[in-house]
Protein backbone atom coordinates (compact mmCIF):
# COMPACT_ATOMS: atom_id res chain seq x y z
CA UNK A 1 0.00 0.00 0.00
CA UNK A 2 1.51 3.49 -1.22
CA UNK A 3 1.63 6.03 1.52
CA UNK A 4 -0.77 9.11 1.29
CA UNK A 5 0.63 12.23 1.38
CA UNK A 6 -0.38 16.12 1.64
CA UNK A 7 1.42 19.32 0.06
CA UNK A 8 1.69 22.26 2.84
CA UNK A 9 2.80 25.64 1.29
CA UNK A 10 4.24 28.18 3.82
CA UNK A 11 5.51 31.91 2.95
CA UNK A 12 9.07 32.31 3.88
CA UNK A 13 11.42 35.45 3.58
CA UNK A 14 13.30 34.71 0.46
CA UNK A 15 16.77 34.92 1.59
CA UNK A 16 16.46 32.85 4.24
CA UNK A 17 15.24 29.87 2.06
CA UNK A 18 17.84 30.56 0.11
CA UNK A 19 20.24 30.11 2.79
CA UNK A 20 18.69 27.21 4.30
CA UNK A 21 18.53 25.48 1.16
CA UNK A 22 22.33 25.68 0.63
CA UNK A 23 23.05 24.55 4.01
CA UNK A 24 20.69 21.57 3.58
CA UNK A 25 22.31 20.78 0.15
CA UNK A 26 25.81 20.60 1.85
CA UNK A 27 23.86 18.28 4.34
CA UNK A 28 22.92 16.38 1.36
CA UNK A 29 19.13 17.11 1.83
CA UNK A 30 16.79 18.90 0.19
CA UNK A 31 13.91 21.24 1.72
CA UNK A 32 11.03 18.75 1.44
CA UNK A 33 13.20 15.66 3.28
CA UNK A 34 14.02 18.51 6.00
CA UNK A 35 10.90 19.29 6.89
CA UNK A 36 9.86 15.40 6.89
CA UNK A 37 12.13 15.42 9.28
CA UNK A 38 11.30 18.01 11.45
CA UNK A 39 7.93 16.98 11.65
CA UNK A 40 8.67 13.28 12.81
CA UNK A 41 10.69 14.89 14.97
CA UNK A 42 7.53 17.30 16.74
CA UNK A 43 5.75 14.07 16.54
CA UNK A 44 8.39 12.19 18.27
CA UNK A 45 9.15 14.62 21.04
CA UNK A 46 5.22 15.58 21.13
CA UNK A 47 6.84 19.18 20.62
CA UNK A 48 8.87 21.42 19.33
CA UNK A 49 12.39 19.37 19.52
CA UNK A 50 14.19 22.48 20.81
CA UNK A 51 14.26 25.02 22.79
CA UNK A 52 12.92 28.27 21.67
CA UNK A 53 13.78 31.45 23.42
CA UNK A 54 14.98 35.00 23.28
CA UNK A 55 18.03 34.44 25.41
CA UNK A 56 19.44 37.38 27.23
CA UNK A 57 22.96 37.98 28.62
CA UNK A 58 23.62 38.18 31.91
CA UNK A 59 24.66 41.37 33.85
CA UNK A 60 27.76 39.81 34.93
CA UNK A 61 28.24 39.19 30.51
CA UNK A 62 27.31 42.52 30.09
CA UNK A 63 30.11 43.92 32.43
CA UNK A 64 32.69 41.57 30.86
CA UNK A 65 31.79 42.82 27.55
CA UNK A 66 31.91 46.53 28.59
CA UNK A 67 35.42 45.90 30.50
CA UNK A 68 36.87 43.77 27.66
CA UNK A 69 35.79 46.84 25.11
CA UNK A 70 37.30 49.08 27.20
CA UNK A 71 40.93 47.38 27.99
CA UNK A 72 40.60 47.27 23.51
CA UNK A 73 40.21 50.83 23.75
CA UNK A 74 43.00 51.38 26.31
CA UNK A 75 45.27 49.65 24.16
CA UNK A 76 44.57 50.89 20.95
CA UNK A 77 45.04 54.72 22.38
CA UNK A 78 48.60 53.10 24.41
CA UNK A 79 46.64 53.68 27.62
CA UNK A 80 47.41 49.99 28.49
CA UNK A 81 49.95 47.70 26.82
CA UNK A 82 49.11 44.23 25.89
CA UNK A 83 51.25 41.10 25.44
CA UNK A 84 51.23 38.52 22.93
CA UNK A 85 53.15 35.50 25.26
CA UNK A 86 53.03 34.94 28.64
CA UNK A 87 56.94 35.49 28.65
CA UNK A 88 56.31 39.25 27.72
CA UNK A 89 53.62 39.52 30.58
CA UNK A 90 56.02 38.29 33.10
CA UNK A 91 59.36 40.30 31.86
CA UNK A 92 57.19 43.19 32.23
CA UNK A 93 56.20 42.34 35.62
CA UNK A 94 59.83 41.67 36.44
CA UNK A 95 61.03 45.15 35.39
Amino acid sequence: MKAVTSAINVQVNTSDKELASKILQDLGLNMSTFINMAIKQVIKHNGVPFEVSNPKPSHELLMALNEGKKIIHDMETGKKQGYNNIDDLFKSLDD
